[in-house]
């Protein structure tokens, strides 16, 4: 399953720098002038995980591959983005292609950056794009309901469903309220499939300066207590950090993190805290030629995982073998799992945990 998160905010917040740290490359041009990345660069990431490297000794296996997640560095927005000021079509149309919505926003003082609002102050322009956010919204889902009254009032049954679903919607984007603040319950699928923005879980980025990485500073404090009251995440980073670490080889980066009072780097946090904000989780296969993460939503069965590797899997699915990544450890692999009782057969309706180390039987 691809985990695809769009790099948003206003321009020189520092998107196009943390998105070239991430994905250690320079495919994102970094200049100090709105609207520097005008199609959205795409970059894939591995994503950390230390019980990889453990399974992998264990099962000792040739080869580790472990998941990727996607960021998408989407061009800056501006104040009238919605009726299309800047290139604000444009960009809408790239964030409703996205699972989650990254909302970098520049919490650090610099005379030589230019701000497109003239000052610092990350709430307002968390507040100018989403206002954007939520305007296009509604200017969709105003659309929407003019085509359904229409067939609802024929007796189209679909019509009145879809009509009860975007009316909650409808009211709280209005009020100026996101689109997530009034699904139905129930109906998060279907709400899903609507693509609108504010319904997309939003993981705030505090970009802030060196000094105040480990610690934070006024600024990310204020955008730590917005996301706590809007159930949303939030991560402090430096970008410029995380572009200095992407440059160094591995074995030095976590003295130099050390350094600055930090365990770990942005792109872990920002890893971390997006798994929490889509509800992935992650299991495993291990053996002689491989060891591999894949990624699920938590809450998925055993067949529909066995998909995630091979469609032939889900279809064809009999059963899963499955060991959870502590007993795997503990019984020294596979082979003392089954010895100790430890390796469980599973049916269609197991739901994945984190961490299960699986071999899927199936017949096609």
């Amino acid at each position: 399953m691809g985990f695809n998160c769009g790099i948003v905010g206003l321009p020189n917040v520092g998107k196009s720098t943390l998105f070239n740290a991430l994905t250690a490359t320079a495919a994102a041009q970094a200049a100090n002038y709105p609207f520097c990345t005008i199609e959205p660069n795409v970059g894939r990431v591995a994503v950390p995980d230390p019980r990889l490297e453990t399974l992998a000794r264990i099962a000792k296996s040739a080869k580790v591959v472990p998941t990727s997640l996607e960021f998408v560095d989407i061009a800056g927005l501006v104040r009238g983005a919605s009726k299309g000021e800047g290139l604000g079509n444009q960009f809408l149309a790239h964030i409703r292609e996205v699972d989650a919505i990254i909302h970098v926003l520049r919490c650090f003082e610099d005379p030589d950056i230019t701000h497109v609002e003239g000052s610092i102050d990350p709430i307002r322009d968390a507040e100018t794009v989403e206002t954007e956010l939520m305007l296009a919204d509604l200017e969709s889902l105003e659309r929407r309901r003019q085509n359904l009254s229409k067939r609802a009032r024929g007796g189209d049954r679909e019509a009145q469903a879809q009509l009860a679903l975007i009316e909650p919607m409808i009211a709280a984007l209005s009020a100026g309220r996101p689109a997530r603040s009034a699904i139905p319950p129930g109906e998060e699928e279907a709400a899903r499939r609507l693509q609108l923005m504010t319904t997309k879980p939003i993981l705030y980025v505090c970009n802030v300066e060196e000094e105040a990485a480990a610690t934070g500073n006024a600024w990310s404090a204020q955008v730590m207590a917005r996301a706590a009251a809007q159930g949303a995440q939030a991560v402090v980073v430096s970008a410029a950090i995380e572009a200095e670490i992407s440059q160094m080889p591995p074995e030095e980066r976590k003295e130099f993190l050390a350094s600055l009072g930090l365990a770990d780097s942005g792109l872990d946090r920002i890893i971390r805290a997006g798994y929490a904000l889509l509800g992935l989780i992650t299991f495993f296969t291990a053996g002689p030629k491989e060891t591999r993460a894949w990624t699920i939503r938590r809450g998925t069965r055993a067949p529909q995982a066995a998909g995630v590797i091979h469609g032939d899997f889900e279809r064809g699915f009999i059963a899963a073998e499955t060991i959870s990544y502590e007993d795997y450890v503990a019984c020294g692999g596979e082979q003392g799992a089954r010895e100790a009782g430890k390796l469980r057969i599973e049916g269609k309706d197991y739901v994945v945990r984190d961490g299960d180390v699986m071999l899927f039987r199936f017949n096609v």
